[in-house]
């Protein structure tokens, strides 16, 4: 707990100095970010390999590095100012589970046995970027929205072509707005 609420500092002062976040998402930091990430993790599996594609802030993937140590988290992202952000913040964590790697999803050779993104892209697009990076048994889980049931129906011949096996919407957390994921196996 002490390593997120430092982090939860570092978002709100730093992270907002240099544009990682807006402004007036700091009243809402816990709520909104911190804990809407951290409610999923009971859905990854212990030890898993994760990436996180379109890292920014570090959101969900520096919760969940911070949160489960038993993770190696991968944080994707190509904007050099915000892969900066992100190894100055494990740097100043003292993370050893997280590697920040700048490059776009489609340049990645890895796999890994948990995808996840969060307010990147609309689903179809976010299929065709994380799906690839997906090893087989493994998952996808994209942090929607409340459109979230409405982009998988949009979205499922795509999946069928990129090698999904399954996609389902489910919610996480006994909060008051519960996050809503897009699970997609492969």
């Amino acid at each position: 707990m002490p390593l997120i609420e430092h982090y939860a500092e570092i978002l709100a002062t730093d992270g907002v100095e240099r544009g990682m976040i807006g402004p007036r998402e700091v009243p809402r930091l816990w709520d909104r970010h911190l804990i809407n990430c951290a409610v999923v993790l009971p859905r990854v599996p212990v030890g898993s390999t994760v990436a996180d594609v379109g890292a920014g802030a570090g959101l969900p993937g520096l919760v969940w590095a911070l949160a489960r140590p038993d993770l190696h988290v991968t944080l994707i992202e190509p904007l050099l100012r915000r892969t900066t952000f992100l190894e100055e913040v494990s740097v100043q964590l003292g993370m050893s589970n997280v590697e920040v790697l700048r490059a776009r999803a489609e340049e990645v050779q890895e796999s890994y046995a948990v995808v996840t993104a969060r307010a990147v892209a609309s689903l179809e697009k976010l299929a065709r970027w994380c799906l690839p990076l997906v090893e087989p048994g493994g998952v996808l889980l994209a942090l929607k929205g409340r459109s979230a049931q409405d982009e998988l129906e949009d979205a499922r011949r795509a999946l069928g072509r990129l090698g999904a096996t399954n996609a389902v919407v489910r919610t996480y957390g006994d909060v008051e707005v519960p996050t809503t994921v897009v699970e997609v196996s492969r």
